[in-house]
C-alpha cells in the first residue's frame, strides 16, 4: 500500500503545477487544482491529505480565503503560500493570523530550499496527527480507567480500602494477589489494576488456571514447539506470557497450578524469558503478573502444595476481596446498578425494585458473593412481571420456598435442585451454548459439562 504523505498544489498556472508534481512524485502523491474553488472540494473529498501549497492570486476563491476555509474543514492540514516578490506583507499576514503554516517567493528557483520547506510543513503535520492522536489515546484510556473503576460500587469500609490500594499499586509495576472467596470480584480488581496503569494501552491477559490440565496448563502459559502435542498447531504456538507482552498477565485460581508449573512459571518471573515446550531458546518477556486465589496458600505451603519462593514472589501487594456478606451495606447500591444494566440490555421496563424484596436480598447470606448477585437480578429482570421487582420474583434460594404452578402449596427444593434449575435456565436464555452459558453461571465450561454429565443431560 502507498504511504507517501499526499499535497495539493493550488495555483491558476497549469505550467507551474506540473513542473511541481513533477518534482515531488517521487515522495509524494500530487493532486492539484487550478482555483481555489476546486482546492476546496479536494480537501473534502481527501480526508488524509497533509499539505496545501497555494498562490495568493487566483480567480474564483483565492489562497487567503482558500486557507480561512481550510482551516474551518482541517486545522491539521499544513499550508505553504506562495508569494510573488512585493507581496511580503500578504505572506506575513497569513501566518500571523494562524492560517499559513510557512511562505515561499515565487517564481521558484532554489529547488533544495522549496523541498526543505516542504519537508518541514510534512513534519508538522504529523506531529499535529501524533499529538492528536495520543490524546485520544489518553482520553480513551482514561474513559476505560474510569470504567473499571466505576464497576467497584461500595461505601463499605472494606471496600474503600481496596479502592485506595488499587490506585497506588496500580502505576507501578509490582506483582499482585487477590485473595478472596469465589465470586468476590478478584478478576475485577485485576481490570482495575491494568487500566489504571502504564500498560492499559497493552493486552489484558486472563488465565482461568482450574479450566486446564496440567500439561494443558503449561503450554497455554508457555507455548510449545511443533510437533510437541497431537492434534496441536504445526507451527507451534506462542503461550499466553508471550500473548502479555507490555501488559498484565491475569493468573486467576493460582493455587490450582501444579508444582511443576510453579517452577517454570518462578523461573521465567526471575528471569524476565519465557521458553516454550520443546524449545531451547529463552524469549525475553516483558508482562505484569496478577495473580488471585480462593485457597489459603500459606496452608498449602505447609502441606508441600504450593512453593513458598513462588508465593512470596507473588505476595508483593496483597489484596483481599471480601465476600459480600461482610459488606452487606453495598448490596442496596450494588443491585441498583445491576438492576439499570440488566433493565437496559434486556430492553425490559423494570425500574426499581420493593423494599421488601430489597430486605430480603440484604438479609441472605450469598455463599456465591457478587457473582451470585449478579445472576440473581439478571434472572429476576428478566422474569419481571412489573416494572418493580417484588418479593414474587425472588427465586427459591433466597426466599427458601417456591410456589407450584401446579399446587398452592409450598415447596421446599435442595440446593442441588436449585443448582440444576439455575444451570438449565442459563443453558436456554444462551440457546444451549456451554461457554456463554458457564460465563454467566460464573463457572468454568469444564464445571458445567461435569454437572451435565452427573445429570445425564446431553
Amino acid at each position: 500500500m502507498d504511504n507517501k504523505p499526499k499535497i495539493l498544489f493550488v495555483d491558476d498556472e497549469k505550467p507551474l503545477r506540473d513542473t511541481l508534481k513533477r518534482w515531488f512524485k517521487r515522495d509524494y502523491e500530487c493532486l492539484d487544482a487550478a482555483d481555489g474553488e476546486i482546492a476546496l472540494k479536494l480537501v473534502k473529498e481527501n480526508p488524509d491529505l497533509a499539505l496545501i501549497i497555494t498562490d495568493e492570486r487566483m480567480p474564483n476563491v483565492d489562497g487567503r480565503e482558500l486557507i480561512r476555509k481550510t482551516r474551518e474543514l482541517r486545522p491539521d492540514i499544513a499550508i505553504i503560500m506562495l508569494t510573488a516578490y512585493g507581496s511580503m506583507e500578504l505572506a506575513v499576514e497569513a501566518m500571523r493570523n494562524g492560517g499559513a503554516d510557512d511562505f515561499f517567493q515565487k517564481p521558484i528557483t532554489d529547488l533544495a530550499s522549496f523541498e526543505l520547506c516542504v519537508g518541514k510543513a510534512i513534519e508538522k503535520y504529523r506531529l499535529k496527527k501524533e499529538v492528536s492522536s495520543l490524546k485520544e489515546e489518553v482520553q480513551s484510556l482514561k474513559e476505560q480507567s474510569s470504567a473499571e473503576v466505576e464497576n467497584f460500587i461500595g461505601k463499605a469500609p472494606a471496600m474503600q480500602k481496596i479502592y485506595q490500594l488499587i490506585r497506588k499499586v496500580a502505576p507501578t509495576d509490582a506483582t499482585v494477589l487477590i485473595e478472596g472467596p469465589s465470586g468476590s470480584g478478584k478478576e475485577l480488581t485485576a481490570r482495575a489494576i491494568h487500566a489504571l496503569s502504564k500498560r492499559a494501552a497493552k493486552p489484558f491477559i486472563a488465565v482461568e488456571c482450574s479450566a486446564f490440565s496440567r500439561d494443558l496448563l503449561e503450554a497455554e502459559l508457555f507455548g510449545y514447539e511443533s510437533g510437541m502435542f497431537t492434534g496441536g498447531r504445526k507451527d507451534g504456538k506462542a503461550g499466553c506470557i508471550e500473548a502479555a507482552e507490555g501488559g498484565t498477565l491475569f493468573l486467576d485460581e493460582i493455587g490450582e497450578i501444579d508444582t511443576a508449573t510453579q517452577i517454570a512459571l518462578l523461573r521465567t518471573l526471575e528471569t524476565k524469558c519465557v521458553r516454550r515446550i520443546g524449545s531451547s531458546v529463552e524469549t525475553p518477556v516483558n508482562f505484569r503478573l496478577v495473580a488471585a486465589t480462593n485457597k489459603d496458600l500459606q496452608q498449602m505451603m505447609r502441606e508441600g502444595k504450593f512453593r513458598e519462593d513462588l508465593y512470596y514472589r507473588l505476595k508483593v501487594i496483597d489484596i483481599h476481596t471480601p465476600a459480600l456478606k461482610d459488606h452487606p451495606e453495598d448490596i442496596a447500591p450494588l443491585t441498583a446498578k445491576l438492576l439499570k444494566e440488566f433493565a437496559k440490555a434486556s430492553g425490559s421496563t423494570v425500574s426499581g425494585i420493593e423494599p421488601a424484596a430489597l430486605k430480603a436480598l440484604e438479609d441472605y447470606a450469598w455463599p456465591g458473593n457478587v457473582r451470585e448477585l449478579r445472576n440473581v437480578i439478571e434472572k429476576m429482570v428478566i422474569l419481571a412481571s412489573g416494572k418493580k421487582l417484588t418479593v414474587e420474583d425472588l427465586p427459591i434460594e433466597i426466599t427458601g420456598s417456591a410456589t407450584s404452578s401446579i399446587a398452592s402449596a409450598p415447596v421446599k427444593l435442595s440446593l442441588a435442585d436449585t443448582e440444576k434449575e439455575h444451570i438449565l435456565a442459563a443453558l436456554k436464555k444462551t440457546g444451549g451454548n456451554k461457554s456463554k452459558a458457564a460465563e454467566l453461571l460464573g463457572i468454568s465450561r469444564r464445571t458445567l459439562h461435569r454437572k451435565l454429565a452427573e445429570w445425564k443431560i446431553a
